[in-house]
């Protein structure tokens, strides 16, 4: 009779072990991860592409670390690459100042001003239950907690790649809450070495055996632990890790040795979050009550040295740059280093080649749209001062760009229309944001030539007419942008194909979305229902551009359909209108978009639909990190709909086309978002239906 139970519980997929009560894959056959039980252990073992296997032993003893060991091996014998180790998070909870106005969408909020908690999550080993999606394996652990906090460990882990990520998923009811935390691994032992590259992007070995842990600053936002059968690496999702700040500085995002904080007393190695930040504004991440909080983290293993692994894990990012796509050029914007009024303008010897132009470069940027002058210069005048800095902007950007970098002027001017905008114009254009001695609205100086005077909204619409210039809402609906540009969505300026929409950063920030950035998303959908053919265009907002900073972490990409890059004596028209027509994907860098159509025409276009609303959708998708899933998202004028294919069956590294038929009937716009498990993606401009 117990011999039948048994079989029975097992039939169900509960195996109650003597330690913890273990629920397994009701679809086994999924994938092929295998799952055993031994004892007090759970061992999951998952192949990898080159015919190895890793193999990852999770001990269910409730006083015992939770992984006795993460190993490699082929054919049933597998090599301990750590054995006896513990995850690790330090929850650091602070209050949020909510606004009636603003509600979860805030930026200036200093939290690390106000009394904040940390606390290292308690782990305790009550139950085990592992589900297959797709190449994915989960293992959620419960439960976990701190004060006003609870939720579970969970563990996936990718078929085809030595890859694991480790999340503590917590919620809180109280209110107004951020927060932020670190983790990694821990050990009663330390590794034998630890290994990261450091700022100057020289590969650091050292002997793990410190008297206390050390802070580092770092690239690629890895650190490594080495013992004598291979290696393990420890890193973030890329860029949701990173709250938003205004500036991008290297804040020594991992750590490594004994006593973490006073808090954690083994050894240890893992990333971890500054609360103090820039010193600036500092918001922290949102956790609204109920929302689940992924504190999470990757894992790497190799069976080699930790230089390699390094490598390993750098492709992933494609090294921390914008990898080329045929028929197109990578733009970035919004940047307010401030080269002309602090250096140029204070005749200081000028730099033959500029740090912050070496590091666009580096990185892989084509064109880089500025945003100078931001509270530093003369924009109202007087004209002599205005005109003398402009003229220095526009000698220095043509001096710095060549034929396979575009340096563009531009300004982030904040007058006229309405919070704040950014501004690009096709040449230079000399304008002064005043006109106190009501001089024409354009003359010619004998200096610098035409001149534009602007006093108010009609006549900066008029001069950018007048100059072909393009407008946007610089990060709408939060920060300066508070309430627009819904406030002047009627206004005529904003109807206006000049106004092509607005800017997306993802900010603010919160660990519980599964992608990054749904306010510009979200106001992209409704600029659509509002009908008007408005464009969203990827922004940095960044002040300090440097080598030692952490760029790519706070860094977006527009992908530009531009098949040669223009010269800046010529002018740049065709960036202007690649933009203005919709011809360009945004994305963080890890997933492309290189084709996307709807019955044959690409985005910006517009296409009649059959009386049917049958819509054949196309599109191409490169990726590095497993994809997780991608939306087809439309409108109808009032309501927005969504349309979401699961892609956990997608490996690492992949490039593959996808066909999807589904039915728009009384649509009036489509575009589609991709993105991935570490919630890295991109997303097109929308394609419009005609009636």
């Amino acid at each position: 009779m117990r011999f039948y139970l048994i079989i029975g519980l097992l039939f169900f997929g509960l195996l109650i072990n003597a330690q913890v009560p273990v629920v397994l894959p009701s679809n086994p056959s999924e994938n092929s991860t295998n799952i055993a039980l031994n004892k007090n252990d759970l061992i999951v073992t998952w192949p990898l592409e080159n015919g190895n296997n890793c193999q990852l032993a999770i001990n269910l003893d409730k006083e015992e670390p939770l992984f006795r060991s993460i190993a490699m091996g082929r054919n049933n014998h597998f090599k301990a690459i750590s054995s006896n180790v513990d995850p690790v998070f330090i929850l650091n909870s602070g209050s949020r100042t909510l606004q009636e106005d603003k509600g979860w969408t805030i930026f200036f909020d200093k939290v690390p001003n106000r009394p904040y908690t940390s606390h290292v999550l308690n782990i305790n080993k009550r139950e085990a239950n592992i589900t297959k999606n797709g190449n994915r394996t989960i293992i959620s652990i419960g439960d976990i907690s701190a004060p006003n906090f609870d939720g579970f460990l969970e563990i996936t882990i990718y078929n085809g790649i030595p890859l694991l990520n480790i999340a503590a998923v917590i919620t809180t009811q109280k209110d107004s809450t951020a927060i932020l935390f670190d983790a990694g691994l821990v050990s009663d032992q330390p590794w034998k070495t630890i290994s990261y590259s450091d700022i100057t992007d020289e590969f650091v070995q050292t002997v793990s055996n410190i008297d206390t842990s050390t802070n580092s600053a770092v690239k690629y936002r890895t650190i490594i632990a080495q013992e004598n059968e291979g290696s393990i690496a420890v890193f973030p999702p890329p860029h949701q890790y990173f709250y938003p700040l205004d500036e991008a500085f290297n804040l020594k995002s991992v750590w490594h040795g004994p006593n973490y904080r006073g808090m954690v007393s083994r050894y240890g190695l893992g990333i971890r979050h500054e609360p103090e930040g820039d010193h600036r504004y500092v918001p922290w991440f949102n956790a609204p009550p109920g929302s689940k909080q992924r504190l999470n983290f990757f894992c790497l293993i190799g069976g080699g040295q930790a230089d390699s692994l390094l490598e390993d894990v750098k492709k992933y990012t494609h090294s921390d740059q914008y990898v080329p796509l045929k028929g197109h050029r990578t733009m970035a914007s919004h940047f307010h280093n401030e080269f002309i009024m602090n250096v140029v303008m204070k005749n200081e010897v000028i730099p033959t080649a500029p740090e912050f132009v070496d590091v666009f470069k580096k990185m892989g940027v084509d064109i880089v749209h500025l945003g100078e002058f931001h509270y530093t210069a003369h924009p109202k005048g007087p004209d002599e001062i205005r005109l003398k800095e402009l003229s220095a902007l526009f000698e220095q950007c043509e001096r710095l760009s060549d034929e396979d970098f575009l340096l563009l002027p531009g300004e982030e001017p904040n007058e006229f229309l309405g919070g704040h905008w950014m501004s690009i114009f096709p040449k230079p254009v000399n304008w002064i944001m005043s006109n106190k001695s009501n001089k024409p609205f354009v003359s010619d100086d004998k200096v610098y030539g035409k001149v534009y005077r602007i006093k108010n909204k009609m006549e900066m619409q008029q001069l950018l007419e007048s100059e072909n210039g393009l407008v946007w809402t610089a990060h709408p609906r939060i920060k300066g942008s508070t309430g627009y540009p819904d406030a002047y969505k009627n206004e005529d300026f904003f109807k206006s194909q000049h106004f092509i929409g607005g800017a997306w950063k993802p900010m603010p920030a919160d660990l519980s979305s599964p992608k990054l950035g749904t306010r510009v998303l979200d106001l992209l959908d409704d600029m659509n229902n509002w009908g008007d053919k408005k464009k969203i265009i990827a922004e940095a907002d960044l002040f300090t551009v440097t080598m030692e900073n952490e760029m790519y972490a706070h860094m977006n990409i527009n992908y530009l359909q531009l098949d040669t890059l223009p010269k800046f004596k010529d002018g740049w028209a065709p960036v202007l209108n690649a933009m203005t027509t919709g011809k360009y994907f945004s994305t963080t860098g890890e997933v492309l978009i290189p084709n996307f159509s709807i019955n044959g025409k690409g985005s910006g276009e517009t296409i009649k639909l059959n009386a049917g609303g049958e819509a054949k959708i196309h599109l191409n998708i490169d990726w590095t990190f497993p994809l997780n899933f991608l939306e087809v998202v439309s409108g109808d004028g009032q309501t927005v709909f969504r349309e979401k294919v699961d892609l956990s069956k997608t490996g690492a590294f992949g490039s593959e086309e996808f066909q999807l038929s589904l039915n728009l009937v009384n649509r009036t716009w489509a575009r589609v978002e991709v993105w991935d498990i570490a919630a890295n993606g991109a997303f097109t401009q929308s394609i419009y239906f005609s009636k």
